[in-house]
């Protein structure tokens, strides 16, 4: 498992304000740390899959309002077939596999609650091993994965 430490800590947390932030800025801004030692970090972060330096785009502002979460009940022999095919699908933005009710959840996204529907009943509800779906619309997000971070109490000294 790779240590995090608080210089660590610190250059992922200027880096999720601003990915494209200069090794230089960041170096002045964590203290007592070379320009070097910051890009020497951020790619043994990187090479050890730590962090990923990346774009995120944003749904809503290329017409992607209608956000939902599906449930999927799914044959027994078929969950992991299920949940491959649900990752082509260009509109849907998370697919996990689940214990408990339900055997695989997606997140899908669409330009209003009609392409939803569309969606949820013509194509993963006719999905073979799809046994049952449940949709629940999501009218707002409050945080989203790409904004999580590093709980401080889980870096060294």
């Amino acid at each position: 498992m790779y240590k995090i430490d608080k210089t660590d800590w610190k250059i992922i947390n200027l880096l999720m304000q601003d990915g494209r932030m200069p090794a230089a800025d960041i170096a002045r801004l964590v203290g007592d740390i070379s320009e070097r030692a910051v890009r020497y970090r951020i790619e043994r972060m990187r090479e050890n899959e730590i962090i990923q330096i990346t774009a995120v785009a944003n749904p809503r502002a290329v017409g992607m309002t209608a956000v939902a979460d599906v449930w999927l009940e799914c044959d027994a022999d078929s969950i992991m077939e299920v949940a491959r095919r649900m990752t082509e699908y260009e509109n849907v933005s998370y697919v996990a596999c689940s214990i408990g009710e339900t055997d695989v959840s997606v997140q899908i996204l669409a330009r209003d609650t009609a392409e939803v529907y569309r969606f949820v009943t013509e194509v993963i509800g006719k999905s073979p091993g799809v046994r049952k779906t449940t949709t629940s619309i999501v009218p707002l997000v409050l945080k989203d994965v790409y904004e999580w971070k590093i709980p401080a109490g889980t870096v060294e000294d």
